[in-house]
This record gives C-alpha cells, sequence and structure tokens, in this order.
C-alpha cells in the first residue's frame, strides 16, 4: 500500500483528472490585463498532440493488491493514449534488491524519464539519485524517497488527508448523538501512511466533542486479517455508531465478519476507492455508506508528467515553464450521493 511523507498535504491539491489533456488546473489570471499574459503566451506546455518521441521506464512494486495492480493498469492505459510514448515497464517486486536491479537495467536501456513506484522509498533513494545523476528525471509515485535529490517530481496521495476527510464525515453524520462511539480498523501499523492516516482521523475527531474513539485494531491490508481483526472488534464491542477502516480490499473481509455478526447497528466507512466498496454504497443495502480515495490515478498522471518532462515541456493549464515539484492529489469522500461520479476509477 501506498506511503507519503508527512508534509504531502502541504503541496498542490487536486482530483482524480489526469493531467495530460490539459485538464489539471484552471490559470487563475481572468482579472490581469490582456498584456500582462502575453508572457507566457508561448511557453511550451504538455497536450494530446504528438510531439518528440519518449521512452518511458516505469517500476513499481508486486501487484499483490487491489490498489497496486490498479496502479499497473492506470499507468499502462496512460501510455498508450500517447503514439509518442513507448511504456518499458518492469515485471514489480516486493524484494527491494530486485526492483532496484529492475530500475538499473532501465537506467542502463538509457530510457528518457523514469517513473518509480518504491516497495520501500528509503531503500531505492540511491538507485533514484544514480537515475538522476544519470541525467535522467525521476518522476517519484507516491511513497517517497529520502532525498528530495532522487526524484524531479513527487506524486502520490494525502495519507492524513484520507483520515481527516473519514473523521469529519462521520463526525458529522454523528454530531448530534450525545457520546456516540467510534472505532477503527487501522492497516499495517509499521508503516509510516497507517500512522498518518490515524492521525488525521483523530485530529478531524477532535472537532466533535460528542465523539469518543473507543477502539482500534491494526490489520495487514488483505482481506482474511481485514475479517479476523473486525471480527475481534464486534466481540469486544457489543455497541458503537460508526467504524472507519483504512483500506477496501480489507474491508471486504470486514463486511463479512459484520454479516456473520449480524450488525447493523453503526455506520462504516471504507479507504482508498474500491469499485466493490462503491458497488455497495450505490446500492446501499450494508453497513458501508462512504469510501475516502486514495486514487490510482496517480499512476496515469505520474506518465503524463513523465511526458511532459521528456518533451521538455510545462503542464497545460498552468503558466509555468516547469512541471511543479510536487504534487499532492486529494481525498475525495464518495457517498451515494456522487458515486456515479467516481464509479469509474474505482479498481478491482
Amino acid at each position: 500500500m501506498p506511503e507519503t511523507p508527512s508534509t504531502s498535504r502541504r503541496g498542490l491539491l487536486f482530483g482524480t483528472a489526469a493531467i495530460g489533456a490539459g485538464a489539471l488546473l484552471t490559470a487563475c489570471t481572468s482579472n490581469e490585463p490582456k498584456k500582462q499574459e502575453a508572457a507566457t503566451d508561448n511557453a511550451p506546455v504538455a497536450d494530446d498532440k504528438p510531439g518528440k518521441a519518449v521512452t518511458i521506464g516505469f517500476a513499481g512494486p508486486q501487484a499483490d493488491h487491489g490498489w497496486l495492480n490498479a496502479i499497473n493498469q492506470n499507468a499502462k492505459s496512460r501510455a498508450e493514449r500517447y503514439s509518442d510514448v513507448t511504456l518499458e515497464i518492469t515485471e514489480g517486486s516486493n524484494d527491494t534488491a530486485a526492483q532496484i536491479g529492475q530500475v538499473q537495467t532501465l537506467i542502463n536501456k538509457k530510457v528518457d524519464v523514469l517513473v518509480i513506484l518504491p516497495a520501500d522509498g528509503k531503500a531505492l533513494t540511491q538507485v533514484g539519485l544514480q537515475a538522476m545523476k544519470a541525467g535522467i528525471p525521476v518522476v517519484n509515485l507516491d511513497r517517497i524517497f529520502a532525498s528530495p535529490q532522487a526524484y524531479r517530481c513527487w506524486i502520490g496521495g494525502d495519507n492524513y488527508g484520507m483520515g481527516l476527510n473519514a473523521g469529519n464525515y462521520i463526525g458529522e453524520q454523528l454530531k448530534d448523538k450525545p457520546n456516540a462511539k467510534v472505532i477503527e480498523l487501522a492497516g499495517l501499523d509499521n508503516l509510516e501512511l497507517t500512522k498518518q492516516r490515524t492521525q488525521g482521523f483523530d485530529d478531524a475527531l477532535k472537532n466533535y466533542p460528542n465523539i469518543k474513539k473507543v477502539a482500534r485494531q491494526a490489520a495487514d491490508f488483505t482481506v482474511e486479517s481485514g475479517q479476523a481483526k473486525m471480527a475481534q472488534l464486534l466481540q469486544a464491542q457489543s455497541q458503537f455508531d460508526a467504524l472507519w477502516n483504512h483500506d477496501d480490499d480489507q474491508g471486504v473481509g470486514a463486511l463479512r465478519a459484520i454479516a456473520q455478526a449480524g450488525r447493523k447497528d453503526f455506520l462504516m466507512v471504507g479507504g482508498a476507492g474500491a469499485k466493490s466498496a462503491m458497488d455497495a454504497i450505490k446500492a446501499d443495502d450494508s453497513v458501508l455508506k462512504a469510501t475516502v480515495l486514495y486514487p490510482p490515478t496517480m499512476a496515469a498522471s505520474a506518465i503524463d508528467l513523465a511526458r511532459a518532462l521528456g518533451q521538455g515541456k510545462g503542464i497545460s493549464g498552468m503558466a509555468e515553464l516547469e512541471i511543479p515539484a510536487s504534487l499532492t492529489l486529494y481525498s475525495a469522500v464518495v457517498t451515494k450521493d456522487n458515486v456515479d461520479e467516481y464509479l469509474p476509477t474505482g479498481f478491482n
């Protein structure tokens, strides 16, 4: 699962729309005189029109999770949109030594740009530095390297924002309920991303003095662990009003445990944006009422950024000649009211 810097929420915020088609940001210059805009009229920007041929090397971890598989699929499908892009994609590995070797192979092939989602950001920092020193710009996807010198641009999700938005959604649902109780089914506790999601959730709940978090269990981002840990929570907590589950994959198991226990007396919020979760939200026939996005479309946007770097262009919709150094995605809350809008981004 993704791991991002605690500073990520201070980056630019944007939704799941990809970049290259000119949909990143709307220029805020409508009140400026026309003569003030002339300085950037000739700035080269990325668009869908074929340009300089670019070979992009893509290295990610093993797709052993629905979100990671969606990362790979988004990268591939985005690259196929461009006749001027050739994608060299590695098999993917959770073994850091193997992934380092794969990236070094791409460096030796002299690809124009690298997109790397490291299995371990700290462990792959040196190979990122190696690529940058070889003159190959790196787009660091989600799990961040230990040094900003190891990448030209970072793009990823907002783990703190996930927790914050999940907590605020639950808070608004329970704000009029005295002595409301919530529980949390977290992800792997040894990951910084899990700590950030929990911190955001706890900070949001501080805005609602009537709500108290009474229990927390850490699972492993798998269906099996979600079912086992949820069963433990249900056994220990005879009554509560809301549950936040960090990950929709483990949420499949959590929903099984909830159904087996016959519990319907609380609302559940998921995390990441799996299609199964969105389908359940749309059906509105279970405790799952919302999910907070961690959009895998970031991989498509990373391809757009890499293409722009390879072609020496900026981004359509921004006045600057260069792409930004950091881009943070927004963690939207998907409910039955807006689920149809986000369903196309749901992953299996």
